[in-house]
């Protein structure tokens, strides 16, 4: 699917933390959609941008923090909203308490 030997394949689940594909009872790597991406990305680093396996982990890294905190951030953008649907509704219970 890639055109990476597997020889390769299995040096870079050594090397990149973040390619740990599935097994299965018999011991046979199961490459999953996000495995393929990951692999097609870190072949691209290496082979393309000739980025150094130690240059590859870093932007592989920061991407993935960068993923993380957008996804924190749309996070708090959810529960900024509920907190202040929640905030109007106690306000206008408080309002109708005290009339």
């Amino acid at each position: 699917m890639t055109g990476v030997p597997a020889y390769v394949l299995r040096y870079w689940e050594s090397e990149f933390k973040l390619l740990r594909p599935k097994k299965n009872p018999a011991g046979q790597r199961v490459y999953r959609r996000r495995d393929v991406d990951l692999v097609v990305r870190i072949k691209t680093l290496l082979y393309e941008e000739r980025l150094t396996l130690e240059g590859a982990k870093k932007r592989l890294l920061a991407e993935s923090r960068r993923a993380e905190q957008l996804s924190l951030g749309l996070r708090e953008v959810n529960y900024a909203s509920a907190l202040r649907r929640i905030r109007d509704r106690l306000t206008a219970l408080r309002t109708r308490l005290t009339s």
